[in-house]
């Protein structure tokens, strides 16, 4: 199957096992896509994640978060920046989401980050999605 977004399929992956109260969900690996599951465990929206090398390219291995009465800690995800319609952002423009209580991720030239980790780092890049 051929996707032309990847990054929107791994978020959508993520919203659809959240809903369905799964406790891991399987996406196929990519540097990029690496990079946005470290940022999700670091900021606490995910449990762990683990890269499986079954297939050529590999497959992460997300395990969700859940609060104690059963609810996602993950309310939503978006994507921002698409293969259509590139979002860029200044180091002045990077988006706050839902006034700080969420994370936008950035890909930048020091890597992909979160946006007040670019912030802080003084740079700029790609808005490629919104997390609550």
């Amino acid at each position: 199957m051929s996707v032309n977004d990847p990054i929107a399929d791994m978020l959508t992956r993520i919203r659809n096992a959240c809903m369905a109260r799964h406790t891991t969900v399987q996406i196929p690996a990519s540097k990029m896509k690496i990079a946005i599951a470290q940022i999700l465990k670091s900021e606490g929206f995910i449990r762990d994640f683990a890269v499986q090398s079954g297939t050529p390219r590999g497959t992460i291995v997300i395990d969700l978060k859940y609060t104690a009465d059963r609810q996602p800690v993950i309310s939503g995800l978006k994507r921002v920046s698409k293969p259509g319609l590139r979002v860029y952002s200044g180091r002045a423009d990077i988006p706050r989401v839902r006034a700080g209580l969420g994370l936008s991720i950035l890909s930048t030239p020091k890597g992909v980050m979160a946006g007040h980790e670019a912030w802080q780092q003084r740079v700029g890049g790609e808005v490629l999605c919104y997390v609550w």
